[in-house]
């Protein structure tokens, strides 16, 4: 069976249930879904995935959180080469730039951003933005 390894960091709920999502749609798809904290996770949990899904919300100055998830990513630059991600997070303020800024970033490392842009809400996810996290589930179960 297929697994899709979803990493992510929330702050208040919001990025969570975007992750739920995810794993709800890859589970559609018939593959086994992994929530994986940002807290717990390292290199070693996406090595051998041929894709993955990161989820962060927009913190500050719209970065990703610099205390968790900046480190994980920085340990996930070296790795993520050739692999497609799902990019997913949540903001309050903004335009976006984090999310625009994280997709160059995952690029230059040489993978693939699944659908070429992250999947963003304002706030709480909407129904959009959940079907769209849905549907990235349903693909990388296809990937994995």
């Amino acid at each position: 069976m297929a697994k899709v390894k979803i990493i992510y960091w929330s702050g208040t709920g919001n990025t969570a249930a975007m992750a739920a999502a995810i794993a709800e749609g890859a589970k559609e798809a018939g593959a086994e879904a992994e929530l994986i904290t940002a807290e717990t996770a390292g290199a070693a949990d996406v090595q051998d995935a041929k894709a993955i899904a990161l989820g962060c919300p927009s913190m500050g100055a719209e970065q990703l959180e610099e205390t968790i998830m900046e480190p994980l990513m920085e340990e996930l630059d070296g790795v993520i080469s050739g692999k497609t991600v799902v990019l997913f997070g949540s903001y309050g303020w903004g335009s976006g730039d984090w999310m625009r800024d994280w997709e160059n970033r995952v690029s230059s490392d040489g993978a693939s951003v699944w659908n070429g842009e992250g999947i963003i809400a304002n706030n709480a996810p909407d129904d959009d933005a959940l079907d769209a996290c849905k549907s990235a589930g349903r693909d990388l179960a296809g990937l994995a």
